[in-house]
């Protein structure tokens, strides 16, 4: 995602433009992968801990990112929802246990939990956890080696 669509999702999503959220906002699309708000404060070393927690919480709030829980806490991602009123961008992620990365697979849809009357589903948050293909391979390598 380049600079002006950076710019043009903060403005899709009317969240006012300002160069601390233009910075925060490309260093997400820049990653590929969601990052921690720790992930995101090394990556962006002029801004203040405190200007990148408001920031994340404004992009939660108008949908411009989305949150997975790690067992870090949460990584946040640039959202492609099309809406600053709901989150329609649900894909399932992958946390591996070994290297700490998070995949996204955005074109495994989320599958649509039934449950009983009355209740209401806001969000669904899919990680699946195991071994990356990468960690699979040494995983499998260092067990070869053992036997």
């Amino acid at each position: 995602m380049e600079g002006k669509e950076c710019e043009d999702l903060l403005l899709e999503h009317g969240v006012k433009l300002t160069a601390n959220r233009i910075l925060v906002v490309r260093e997400l699309a820049k990653a590929g992968c969601p990052l921690s708000q720790t992930e995101l404060e090394r990556r962006v070393l002029s801004l203040d801990k405190s200007v990148i927690s408001r920031t994340l919480a404004l992009f939660r709030e108008h949908h411009v990112v989305h949150t997975v829980e790690g067992t870090d806490g949460f990584r946040y991602e640039l959202c492609r929802s099309h809406s600053d009123e709901h989150d329609d961008d649900m894909h399932i992620h992958f946390y591996c246990e070994q290297c700490g990365r998070t995949f996204c697979f955005e074109h495994l849809p989320v599958p649509s939990p039934v449950l009983p009357d009355g209740f209401q589903v806001k969000y669904v948050n899919y990680v699946v956890k195991g071994l990356c293909p990468e960690c699979a391979l040494s995983h499998s390598r260092y067990n070869t080696q053992l036997a």
